[in-house]
């Protein structure tokens, strides 16, 4: 068997790409405006990585910095802003950024019970502030009363409980802007000067690319993205730049699939970063049905924290966590290692599939959160719901069972019923479902159920193979 030089099987799975989103999805794609950067040079992610990626299904964001402290909007308090507010962020806010609770273990052992697979640190934001010691500035973690680089003891617990490590880095630098005499957003700023910026920006990814061994994703978040990319794969051809070179939307879903893969990311409440009042938090069920969405639309769910300024994961972001963990627990096959189907779904219930094709799971939301009438909305244990996948068709060969759920009935005396109900009608396949498990003992269940088929066709594939 030949190998191929890795720019050739760059080049060959591009066209592949580009031809395969060109016969399917890439004009719903490109109609909704989620078309993929424009890149410098021929240097792309590697094809076995991007199809890794899109395994992993569910990221968790941290965004932190030294401002944390003042519970502001990550960076921006910094555009338009005054010399004296600019002087005080720069040199006086790092000598009281001491987060002696900073430990990355503890964020590990949420995110790993939570079913992440892959996390993304703030190394800079668009401040300037580094997280680590960088050798192009004074306006890092050395320099303030803490000291200790925060992104090697993340790197390092990330690497201990077998989580992806990413980095965020911002090439826009509000601070370096300032020194120079530029404003933050919006200044003249000559291209000589923006060249040097460019060169201070290099500087920095070469130190997070090769001080902490190998890092499996990058997040550019600011200018000239599309040269950075090209210098990153430079550095390192195994790593994924996600934005940057993917299709990355922020804060909102897509109407319709993309073509993978894809990455959105999305505050818990209204704030990156730590925000101590006047929030307005994600409910556990939202949540939810965000990444089950997103994996049946053929993405990654990037979900943010914004840790206190003493290291600690606020406890209102927490609990939604471990709401998210608990359904985790029980249905993360349906979101992990899976690939979309040919048809998404809808607000009532999406689909995904196993890789191998075996499995397709058809993820119930239409009975979550407890609005406006719970007797209605939610799902009792101990009940039975009647609803309709119109997107489905059974055949001879269907099995059903609930992930999470005992189906066998032999072992349950005749007061308990496990058997699912199903058929076709004009409608779709209509089904008769019973909730049995036990998840709380308020016995209403305000999040969706997953049923895993077994040999069931999609309308959509019967319908175009008849002649």
């Amino acid at each position: 068997m030949m190998i191929l030089p890795q720019q050739l099987r760059r080049r060959v799975y591009l066209f592949l790409l580009v031809g395969f989103a060109m016969i399917g999805l890439s004009s719903t794609a490109s109609a909704q405006g989620y078309s993929k950067p424009k890149m410098a040079g021929e240097l792309r992610n590697l094809p076995e990585r991007e199809a890794e990626f899109m395994d992993w299904g569910l990221g968790l964001f941290v965004h932190w910095a030294h401002d944390s402290q003042l519970g502001s909007v990550i960076s921006h308090h910094m555009d338009m802003a005054s010399d004296k507010h600019l002087e005080r962020v720069i040199h006086e806010l790092p000598q009281t950024f001491n987060p002696k609770r900073y430990d990355p273990d503890e964020w590990m052992q949420l995110a790993k019970l939570a079913g992440v697979k892959y996390m993304v640190l703030t190394t800079k934001h668009h401040s300037g502030f580094c997280l680590w010691d960088s050798a192009v500035t004074d306006f890092d973690i050395a320099n303030t009363p803490y000291q200790k680089d925060i992104v090697k003891a993340y790197v390092d617990a990330c690497r201990r409980y077998g989580i992806k490590v990413g980095f965020y880095y911002s090439p826009e630098d509000f601070a370096w802007n300032y020194r120079e005499g530029y404003p933050a957003r919006g200044g003249k700023m000559p291209s000589e000067k923006r060249k040097e910026l460019i060169e201070f920006t290099k500087v920095q990814i070469k130190e997070l690319l090769t001080n902490y061994g190998p890092i499996d994703a990058l997040f550019l978040d600011g200018g000239h993205k599309a040269e950075l990319a090209e210098y990153c794969h430079e550095l390192d051809p195994n790593v994924l730049v996600t934005r940057g070179e993917m299709v990355t939307p922020e804060q909102r879903l897509p109407k319709d699939p993309i073509p993978g893969p894809w990455e959105t990311c999305f505050t818990l409440g209204n704030q990156w970063q730590y925000k101590p009042t006047n929030d307005n938090l994600k409910s556990g069920s939202t949540l939810i049905n965000m990444l089950v969405e997103t994996r049946a639309k053929g993405g990654n769910l990037l979900i943010n924290v914004g840790p206190k300024p003493d290291g600690t994961i606020p406890i209102e972001q927490e609990e939604r966590f471990r709401e998210l963990a608990l359904w985790m627990f029980v249905n993360d096959e349906a979101i992990h290692n899976i690939r979309p189907c040919v048809v998404a779904g809808s607000k009532d219930a999406y689909y995904t599939q196993s890789k191998d094709g075996k499995y397709t799971y058809a993820i119930i939301t239409q009975f979550t959160e407890a609005q406006p009438d719970p007797n209605n909305r939610i799902w009792p244990r101990s009940t039975r719901k009647q609803f309709v996948l119109p997107d489905l068709i059974a055949n001879a060969e269907t099995k059903v069972t609930i992930l999470g759920q005992d189906h066998r009935q032999e072992r349950y005396s005749d007061r308990i019923d496990l058997t699912i109900h199903f058929e076709n009608s004009a409608e779709g396949l209509s089904m008769d479902v019973p909730r049995q498990q036990r998840l709380y003992n308020w016995r209403n269940w305000p999040n969706a159920i997953v049923l895993r088929f077994e040999n069931v066709d999609f309308i959509q594939d019967v319908s175009s193979s008849t002649p």
